[in-house]
C-alpha cells in the first residue's frame, strides 16, 4: 500500500540547468548529479528539462512507496510501469469508457511512459558508471539502432557505438502525422487578431517551425528584407529556412506597429499585463492556441498540426525527402518518410509514372 508523502519534491530550473529542490531532495542526490551530467554532456535544455520531471514523477512513486533509490529493483521498476498505466488521469473515466482518441481508458499515454523509462534507465546508467560495484536494475535488451547526437559528442564521439537498449518499454501505436483540413487552417488564421499570433501561425504553417524553435527566435535571426530565418532546432542544430512573403510582411509590421519597447532579445514577447515586454512562454503560446481553438471551433488546431500541414504541403507537391528533412530539421530521413505516406497526390503520381513506364517497355 503506498504511503503518504511527508514531503514537498518540485523541480526548479536553477543556473541554466534543472534539479529537484525541497526538503526530501536528500533522498534522491543521486538524480540532480545526472541531471549536471546531462547538461555537461550538452543534452538540450529541454531535454534535460523534460528528464528532470520524468525523474520527479518517478521520485514521487518512490517516495509515496517508501523506497530508496538505493533499493530499486527490477520488480520495484515493473511496479512503477503498471502504476502509470493504470494510473487515473483527469479527464479519464476508466472502467470500459475508452477513448476513441487513443484508445485508452486510464493511464498515460505509451510515448510518455517510455520516456520516463528511457529517463530512469540513464539514471542508473550513471550511477553504475560512477559505482562500477553497483548493481543496475534495469534489465538490458536488444542494442540500439543509433547513437545519439549527445554522445557523438566530445573528444571519443567518434568511438561511440551502439549501445544495448531497455527491456523496459511499452508498444507504441506506429501514427502518421496529421494535419489540417483547408478549412480548419482559414478558421484558426482568421480567428487570430494580433500580429504577433498571425506571425506565429505563419511561421508553423508556411516554414514548418515547432513551437520551441518559434519562442527561441530572436530579432537578430530573421532576415525579413531576403526572406529568411535562422532556426535552432532540436539538438542545438542550426538551419535556415524560407519565409513565405506574407509572414515577412508580418513579422515586420509586428516589429514596428505592435512588439512593445524592451531590451530581451526574444522576437515574440508578451504584448500587454504584468508581463509585458517578457519572452512569450510556452505556456504563453499554448494559451494563445488554446482560446484560439475554442473561439475557432477547431478543436484539432494544435500548434504542431500546422507544422505536420506544412510537411504534407510538401510532400504532396513533389518535394524530395532530402529538402522535406532540411526544411523540417529532421536529423533522419525516417522522420519525413511518414509525410509521403501522407500524400496520395504524390503516391498517385509516383505510380502513373511507373505505370507509363512499363507500356512503354511493352
Amino acid at each position: 500500500m503506498s504511503r503518504e508523502i511527508e514531503f514537498e519534491l518540485p523541480v526548479e530550473e536553477r543556473d541554466g540547468g534543472w534539479a529537484l529542490v525541497g526538503e526530501g531532495v536528500g533522498r534522491f542526490g543521486l538524480v540532480n548529479e545526472y541531471l549536471g551530467y546531462l547538461a555537461d554532456r550538452r543534452y538540450s535544455p529541454r531535454t534535460v528539462r523534460s528528464y528532470a520531471f520524468d525523474l520527479l514523477a518517478f521520485c514521487r512513486w518512490l517516495a509515496a512507496e517508501g523506497v530508496g533509490l538505493s533499493d530499486v529493483t527490477t520488480e520495484v521498476l515493473l511496479r512503477f510501469l503498471s502504476f502509470c498505466r493504470q494510473a487515473r488521469l483527469p479527464g479519464q473515466t476508466g472502467d470500459n469508457v475508452h477513448s476513441i482518441r487513443d484508445g485508452r481508458s486510464s493511464g498515460y499515454a505509451a510515448a510518455t511512459i517510455n520516456r520516463r523509462l528511457v529517463a530512469i534507465a540513464g539514471l542508473f546508467e550513471y550511477g553504475s558508471m560512477r559505482d562500477p560495484e553497483a548493481v543496475n536494475p534495469v534489465p538490458r535488451g536488444s542494442e540500439r539502432r543509433r547513437v545519439t547526437r549527445a554522445e557523438r559528442g566530445g573528444l571519443l564521439g567518434h568511438l561511440a557505438r551502439p549501445k544495448p537498449s531497455s527491456r523496459l518499454r511499452v508498444r507504441e501505436p506506429k501514427r502518421l502525422p496529421r494535419g489540417l483540413a483547408a478549412e480548419e487552417v482559414k478558421t484558426l488564421l482568421d480567428s487570430f487578431r494580433s500580429l504577433r499570433d498571425r506571425a506565429i501561425a505563419g511561421l508553423m504553417l508556411y516554414s514548418g517551425l515547432r513551437s520551441a524553435e518559434v519562442l527561441g527566435l530572436g530579432v537578430d535571426d530573421v532576415d525579413v528584407a531576403r526572406g529568411w530565418v535562422r532556426v535552432c532546432g532540436k539538438g542545438g542544430r542550426e538551419r535556415r529556412v524560407p519565409v513565405d512573403r506574407e509572414v515577412a510582411g508580418l513579422i515586420q509590421t509586428y516589429l514596428l506597429v505592435e512588439r512593445p519597447e524592451t531590451a530581451e532579445r526574444a522576437l515574440f514577447v508578451v504584448a500587454k499585463g504584468p508581463g509585458r515586454g517578457r519572452p512569450l512562454s510556452a505556456a504563453g503560446l499554448r494559451a494563445v492556441f488554446r482560446y484560439h481553438r475554442a473561439r475557432a471551433g477547431a478543436p484539432r488546431a494544435h500548434p504542431h498540426a500546422l507544422r505536420h500541414t506544412f510537411g504534407t504541403a510538401l510532400a504532396e507537391a513533389g518535394v524530395d525527402l532530402p529538402v522535406i528533412g532540411e526544411l523540417l530539421g529532421h536529423e533522419h530521413i525516417d522522420s519525413s518518410i511518414r509525410y509521403i505516406h501522407l500524400a496520395p497526390a504524390h503516391v498517385r503520381a509516383a505510380y502513373d509514372a511507373a505505370r507509363e513506364t512499363q507500356r512503354a517497355r511493352g
